[in-house]
């Protein structure tokens, strides 16, 4: 018993981001869980967001956005994720890479299920998928995914879709890449500053 449960354990570790999720438990058993927060899940967007409590005065954030994961990964940890929580609401942010679009709506939907099993009233939103300059190459993804996510959204109770796009373009509708760090993925605090403009009247 003992070499199958080490065995179990050694495999967990080699899962992509199993680190991440230790050290959030590790956070959770030493700062405590405030009551009722808002929950953010997701990607490396996310993960650097880590002042955004700053954001968003009066409200209290659990951030849980981990690497560059993606929503199978979300899928994968869900229970590690959701359960602790208790939150008010729920706000995810994942990217997407080689995956079809349709791949990644099901896997949307796997996660919003798992969600909804757990926190059937409460409410979940979707931020839309930014358009990095450095993967130019998916967006046409992007905007299947987007499109394909906000579609159905409307077809369930208490979700909502929030549309970062137009923010971070400039007057001629053209994305701003002074928004981005030299990788031309992740955000400067200008970019989050625009995203909690968008964001901030759909928080609870």
């Amino acid at each position: 018993l003992g070499l199958i449960l080490n065995s179990l354990f050694f495999s967990a570790q080699d899962k992509p981001f199993w680190k991440d999720i230790q050290e959030f438990k590790t956070i959770d058993d030493t700062k405590g869980i405030p009551a009722k927060p808002i929950l953010f899940v997701g990607s490396s967007s996310f993960t650097k967001w880590q002042d955004v409590n700053d954001y968003f005065p009066g409200k209290t954030i659990i951030n849980r956005g981990f690497g560059g994961s993606r929503l199978l990964d979300l899928n994968y940890y869900a229970d590690d994720l959701l359960n602790p929580y208790n939150p008010r609401q729920i706000v995810i942010y994942c990217a997407t890479d080689n995956p079809t679009a349709a791949e990644v709506f099901e896997r949307f939907k796997t996660f919003f299920g798992k969600i909804r099993q757990k926190y059937p009233r409460v409410p979940v939103a979707y931020v839309s998928i930014k358009y990095s300059p450095s993967r130019e190459k998916f967006w046409p993804e992007v905007t299947e995914v987007n499109a394909l996510i906000k579609s159905y959204l409307k077809t369930q109770k208490k979700a909502k879709y929030i549309d970062i796009t137009k923010v971070m373009n400039d007057a001629n509708g053209k994305l701003r890449t002074d928004i981005f760090l030299d990788d031309m993925l992740h955000m400067k605090p200008e970019g989050y500053k625009l995203w909690s403009q968008v964001m901030k009247s759909h928080l609870k």
